[in-house]
């Protein structure tokens, strides 16, 4: 009767399944599990409650981009570490190398010429992946060479800040990279080019007390922190406690200081119209990598 007999499986806990490392990763916002390959094709948006995660430039890039348009410039521009810094997490310069992982061109901003939909501009994408995103002489520096060829060029400039705000390891150096960057944006100002200011988790310090809060249009991602000093700060320095929800993009539209909140699979689509709109000009409508063509064949073709 051996047959009828059922292996006997021990008490206890399961061994752990094999889970490839990457595969799955945790929503902050629902705490949901959610599968990173589908999450990618989402651009990092989460399915249940539309939390957006934090992305790199380069992937900020390829999301709002049309392939292979985007031109790199000024990379050229680097790092030094001019105070010779040095506090008790070790030396300014030792960051940066680590930063830098091998390449000292990557800084916290990356600048060039693009295409959205079809419109050439000139964009700069902030990464919050290099030192969280804080602006330095070099990304002062890019910005305001960035704003200087869309001036020269006859081109809308659209920048996408997310920042921790100026690095203080530069000190004042850092610092008046708020002044440069807002007094070449005046200049974009009064020859009537248009900037456009897309804002992500999070906007905070000199950044957004500079060029992130200067555009003719400002747009924010869903639920992004945007302010000067963080609520904590905040909180202690008037001993009271803050609304629901301070700081958060909603929060900061509902005051008139966002114009748009714009979710990430619709950002190219919405900067593409601005765009039109605002140079007066009419391009062929190009789909968003979100929404792919249609099938030869398909509905409302023809």
């Amino acid at each position: 009767m051996s047959w009828l007999r059922r292996a006997v499986q021990p008490i206890g806990p399961r061994p752990p399944r094999d889970v490839p490392d990457g595969k799955w990763v945790k929503c902050e916002g629902c705490g949901e599990i959610l599968y990173a390959p589908e999450l990618a094709r989402n651009l990092w948006v989460c399915g249940r409650c539309g939390a957006h995660f934090r992305l790199s430039g380069e992937r900020y890039l390829e999301m709002l981009c049309d392939p292979d348009s985007f031109e790199a410039l000024f990379s050229e521009v680097t790092s030094d570490d001019p105070l010779d810094f040095r506090d008790a997490g070790g030396k300014y310069s030792d960051r940066l190398t680590r930063a830098q992982q091998g390449d000292p061109r990557r800084e916290a901003v990356l600048t060039g010429r693009a295409r959205v939909a079809g419109i050439p501009l000139a964009l700069a994408v902030m990464d919050f992946t290099f030192l969280g995103g804080s602006m330095g002489s070099v990304v002062g520096e890019r910005i305001a060479r960035l704003a200087d060829l869309a001036l020269r060029e006859r081109l809308a400039l659209v920048i996408v800040s997310s920042s921790g705000g100026a690095r203080m390891q530069e000190g004042i150096l850092s610092l008046m990279q708020m002044a440069k960057t807002c007094a070449q944006l005046a200049r974009l100002h009064e020859a009537r080019l248009p900037f456009v200011s897309v804002l992500a988790d999070p906007t905070t310090g000199g950044v957004s007390a500079s060029f992130a809060a200067l555009g003719d249009v400002i747009i924010a991602e869903p639920n992004a922190l945007i302010g000067f000093a963080g609520p904590r700060v905040i909180r202690e320095t008037i001993r009271q406690e803050l609304p629901a929800g301070f700081q958060r993009a909603e929060f900061v539209r509902a005051h008139g200081f966002v114009d748009l909140i714009v979710s990430r699979r619709e950002m190219r689509a919405t900067l593409a119209l601005l765009l039109r709109h605002l140079l007066n000009r009419d391009a062929p409508a190009t789909p968003s990598p979100a929404d792919p063509a249609p099938a030869p064949g398909a509905e409302g073709e023809g």
